[in-house]
């Protein structure tokens, strides 16, 4: 027989374990799933200095967790640090890290482990937006996003996954974007740095499974825009199908999906019901959806403030993650 080849009599036995997990995921769609304890859990938050990196470390702040706080601006990484102490934290590190940069990102990787110790919980959080069309947009822009939006994911995960792995215990967490599902028009670089980051992600939560590493979960988080300032101008014809999403809800959101080890999270669910269609729908028809809800003016607003500024050496919002 060959290796890869399966007897015939595990085929009842797999359309049987398949057909039990359908119906599990069912039964959670109606019963939550139980909440994981994430006390005494070291939280490391990239792009923490603000925004969904701040509030996210205010919510495991809560929950009991060590957080480490990574953030380019050291003003604003040290007010998230002193507001989640005030929310209960107990132990709380912040540093200064370019995440563009993989030197500084081993450094203080490095500095972390020896001061605060093995890093359980990843929350590739950072993020830039340049927000401008593909041929305004200068080349050393769209290098930083791919730097930060992207390749940051590299070095954090080549820097804390091998002590998950010789732990079996951890959990990887990508903030991409709905812009890592669908090209948006004014967002060609963003857009290329959120698939890749989800691509990513998801390669290596394949890894782990194919290398039996059960105690590593993955969570992808796919938000559509929110309102921390990343995305000032973008507007919505249908608020009720694609809201600008508020913050303090997509937080929730997220964290919820930890505790609960979900893999892929979309934000609004409306995103599922998109993503369906466009994996069936002749071209022609998505197109015509596509502008029936304004989709290709969502960043009217973004560039056109974009096209204000008067240098482009600061187009680039810095972190945190918008989505």
């Amino acid at each position: 027989m060959a290796p890869n080849s399966k007897p015939k009599d595990n085929v009842v036995l797999f359309l049987g374990k398949v057909l039990f997990s359908l119906l599990e995921t069912m039964v959670f769609s109606i019963i939550p799933k139980p909440r994981k304890n994430v006390a005494g859990e070291i939280v490391l938050i990239t792009g923490a200095g603000s925004g969904i990196g701040r509030l996210l470390a205010l919510q495991f702040a809560r929950l009991g967790s060590v957080l480490v706080l990574w953030d380019i601006n050291k003003d604003g990484n040290e007010q998230t640090c002193r507001m989640a102490q005030e929310a209960g934290a107990t132990r709380v590190h912040a540093y200064s890290c370019d995440c563009s940069q993989r030197e500084d990102v081993y450094r203080v990787a490095d500095q972390v482990k020896k001061e605060v110790g093995d890093v359980s919980i990843l929350i590739n959080n950072a993020g830039i937006v340049t927000g401008r069309k593909f041929l305004e947009c200068p080349d050393e822009l769209m290098e930083k996003s791919f730097d930060v939006n992207f390749k940051a994911h590299l070095w954090t995960y080549k820097a804390f996954l091998p002590a998950m792995i010789a732990n079996d215990h951890g959990h990887l967490v990508c903030i991409s974007s709905s812009a890592g599902l669908i090209g948006v028009h004014g967002l060609a670089d963003y857009c290329a740095s959120k698939f890749a980051a989800a691509g990513f992600a998801e390669s290596m939560f394949a890894e782990t499974i194919a290398q039996n590493q059960k105690g590593i979960k993955t969570t992808i988080v796919y938000p559509f825009f929110i309102k921390t300032g990343m995305f000032d101008g973008c507007s919505t014809s249908f608020p009720n199908l694609l809201p600008i999403l508020e913050p303090e809800y997509v937080v929730r959101k997220i964290v919820d999906a930890i505790l609960q080890n979900q893999l892929y999270l979309c934000i609004p669910k409306s995103l599922y019901f998109l993503l369906f269609l466009k994996s069936f729908l002749p071209v022609r028809t998505a197109l015509m959806i596509a502008r029936y809800l304004d989709i290709f003016h969502l960043m009217d607003g973004v560039m056109k403030k974009k096209d204000e500024k008067t240098s482009s050496t600061s187009d680039a919002i810095r972190y945190p993650n918008p989505t």
